[in-house]
């Protein structure tokens, strides 16, 4: 068990927070764009006809998903992962495959968890939030204090000593965008151990983050602090967060929470990366890239599958129609990102260290669904040049282009050197059904629209590559 237990805010909120995905209406093209919309549009209309017709990352993703599956950092699946991607990118012949050796944090989850209502036998569906202590085979029991927010935890103070405290407050379905919804909640997750620490409670759970209304658990990172006792912390699905609360309803109620999960020292492990060298310009890099590892439940499809093979397929697809970049492009595959982005603040240490010129960062990190937009991070004068682009794209792909964007891989570099950073979004309907559930598995994802994400990414580097931001 590690002794020091640092803050950390799920992957998937910072980038929900970097995405502004809200529809803007495309910038009037630029005179300068006007001259060779011609070349381009046709340019794009390649790499869309050669992702559709001949995209490979939905054969790819079903081979990592469904050959390997859930690749939490630390973990033998991980390791496979990083082996067979690898592979992968020099079987595609890219000019250069090369690994970035990192240390990262180890977690397992242990036999599966235990949530029973005392008294009725009632058993809820439940998964330990990532992360959390055990609780051993004598598990814990308590009588069951409900609350809808931290700050209700800090009125109740010292009368949540000695119980299990359940916070119910759900995703708010009111958000177009469910990003949002997500994000009102997520704190619970993330902070609702320590502040329940602090008085006294003995474990916590939490009504699952999710979108949907079945009662399958979703798991995600949460969070202790030095000096607070460290107490078992879980998720219960929607449903039997649902039946917790009509228990409640009618009076006292005890609950008994049995989780096996454990600490284990730092493992060694890696980012890989794929590149395409640069005919004019070798030593500055656009970058592409996803989170190869996953929550240990589900096969890590749309969380974060889809966007290793949109990174690689994205390549892959200006290799195939002949294109020959000014710039080098990379495709990482980040490790790391679910529970401390060793990968992407390893990345970033070592482009600094050699002082690299990064032109363009981006992420994929949202799922497979279909591409709607990009966000971006970078300098206000790129904006209007990179919605000028915006009617080479085909209809019902990319829309948008927006302010604020990028992700919690390129994040650290962002930070370090200063690289602008870019995020795709996606449709944003479907992600909280499955995000860090054992529902994000390869049957979720759709054929055409992984492939219309991996386009959408090609066509960006394309024009990026060719006119620079």
């Amino acid at each position: 068990m590690r002794k020091t237990t640092l803050l950390f805010i799920p992957g998937f909120f910072i980038g929900i927070i970097f995405l502004i995905l809200t529809s803007c209406q495309p910038s009037t093209p630029a005179k300068e764009t006007e001259s060779y919309n011609e070349e381009d549009a046709r340019m794009i209309k390649m790499i869309f006809d050669e992702a559709l017709e001949n995209g490979k990352a939905y054969g790819w993703l079903e081979h990592l998903c469904v050959e390997i599956g859930p690749r939490l950092a630390g973990s033998e699946n991980a390791d496979k992962a990083l082996d067979w991607t690898e592979s992968l990118m020099k079987s595609e012949n890219f000019d250069q495959v090369f690994r970035q050796e990192v240390m990262v944090p180890h977690w397992e989850r242990g036999t599966k968890e235990k949530a029973q209502i005392v008294g009725s036998g009632e058993v809820l569906n439940v998964l330990a939030l990532g992360g959390s202590i055990g609780t051993g085979s004598e598990g814990v029991q308590g009588e069951v204090i409900e609350v809808q927010s931290l700050d209700e935890v800090d009125e109740l103070g010292e009368k949540v000593k000695g119980k299990i405290v359940f916070y119910n407050r759900a995703l708010d379905q009111k958000h177009v965008s469910t990003g949002a919804g997500y994000g009102g909640a997520v704190d619970q997750r993330s902070g609702g151990a320590i502040r329940a620490g602090k008085y006294g409670a003995i474990g916590v759970v939490i009504r699952s983050v999710t979108s949907a209304f079945d009662d399958a658990p979703h798991t995600g990172m949460m969070n202790y602090e030095d000096g607070v006792e460290k107490i078992p912390a879980a998720a219960l699905g929607f449903q039997s967060a649902d039946k917790l609360a009509e228990a409640l309803k009618k009076g006292p109620v005890e609950l008994f929470l049995q989780m096996y999960c454990q600490w284990f020292p730092d493992a060694p492990s890696a980012n890989v990366i794929g590149q395409l060298d640069g005919s004019e310009k070798p030593e500055e890099y656009i970058v592409v890239g996803g989170h190869i590892d996953s929550w240990d439940v589900g096969q890590g499809a749309h969380d974060d599958g889809a966007g290793c093979m949109h990174s690689v397929e994205a390549l892959r697809i200006l290799k195939a129609i002949g294109y020959q970049p000014r710039h080098s492009l990379r495709a990482v595959m980040f490790m790391n990102e679910e529970n401390g982005v060793r990968g992407g603040k390893k990345y970033a240490e070592i482009a600094k260290g050699k002082n690299e010129k990064h032109i363009l960062a981006i992420e994929s990190d949202a799922g497979g669904f279909s591409p709607r937009g990009f966000g971006i991070s970078g300098a206000d004068e790129s904006l209007d040049k990179l919605r000028s682009w915006l009617p080479l794209f085909p209809q019902n792909t990319i829309s948008f282009i927006n302010k604020g964007g990028g992700g919690v891989d390129v994040g650290p570099l962002y930070r370090e050197t200063n690289t602008p950073m870019m995020g795709l979004g996606v449709d944003p309907q479907r992600m909280f059904d499955v995000h860090h559930s054992p529902n994000d598995v390869f049957s979720t994802v759709h054929r055409r629209e992984l492939h219309l994400g991996a386009a959408s990414l090609a066509a960006m580097i394309y024009l990026v590559d060719k006119y620079g931001l």
